[in-house]
């Protein structure tokens, strides 16, 4: 196993963990800026009001993007398991 390997590894894992969380974070900050605008302009600064909708933006999402998430890590692990072999020696 050389350095170059674990390098390539780790920003691989990074790319797919920041891939994966793009969605979430993109509907979480969607939903966040439209309540936002919505308290400033009715003035309601109800701190739940912020959070709640959110909360279940982003539950809705996952729900939504699961099996392409499943599907990327499975995938990601597969390739990892299968290169034990090679790396080994």
């Amino acid at each position: 196993m050389t350095p170059e390997y674990v390098i390539n590894l780790g920003a691989e894992a990074i790319k797919l963990a920041l891939l994966l969380s793009l969605p979430l974070l993109g509907v979480g900050l969607i939903v966040g800026l439209l309540v936002a605008i919505l308290q400033a302009t009715t003035q309601i600064q109800e701190m739940t009001l912020s959070f709640v909708p959110k909360i279940v933006a982003v539950l809705l999402t996952l729900i939504a993007v699961s099996p392409w998430i499943i599907q990327k890590m499975s995938g990601f692990t597969k390739n990892l398991i299968e290169s034990i072999p090679s790396i080994i020696r």
